[in-house]
């Protein structure tokens, strides 16, 4: 099975496969809070369109803000 895209691909953006899984979880929820709020519909699932923002470098893990409040 292919995956789409690459993981060499992601890792360019962002290198560290565990921050990868972080900036894209954060992207997504991001994408589907925008979408509720704004009552728009996905075609696509939030968390693959963040897997092909940061495959085309849109996002990198300085745009995603990874600190966790307390």
């Amino acid at each position: 099975m292919m995956l789409y895209p690459a993981m060499n691909t992601l890792t360019k953006n962002v290198p560290n496969r565990y921050l990868l899984v972080n900036v894209v979880a954060r992207r997504a929820r991001q994408i589907a809070e925008d979408a509720e709020l704004e009552g728009i519909h996905l075609t696509e699932k939030p968390v693959t369109e963040a897997i092909n923002e940061v495959a085309d470098g849109e996002i990198t893990a300085a745009d995603i803000d990874t600190h966790i409040n307390k």
